[in-house]
């Protein structure tokens, strides 16, 4: 599989399971329409879930990894 296409995957995935994670929590502890719980999941989850990138240097490409809770860069 080619780096960019895994930094897609790993994209989703990070994604996916906070939006589920999120949606049904929020939904456990709030009253409000499958909507907005919905909505509310998925900007918390855009903004939480960790980004993932390839940079290609050296001759070859390197999957990168950022998120907010770890300051800088980490190679995957």
């Amino acid at each position: 599989m080619k780096p960019k296409t895994r930094a897609v995957v790993y994209n989703f995935l990070g994604f996916a399971i906070l939006f589920l994670v999120l949606r049904f929590a929020f939904g456990y502890f709030f009253d409000i329409s499958r909507f907005y719980l919905a909505l509310a999941a998925a900007v918390s989850a855009s903004f939480l879930a960790p980004k993932f990138g390839v940079v290609e240097g050296d001759g070859h490409a390197k999957i990168m990894m950022k998120w907010i809770f770890i300051k800088g860069f980490r190679e995957i």
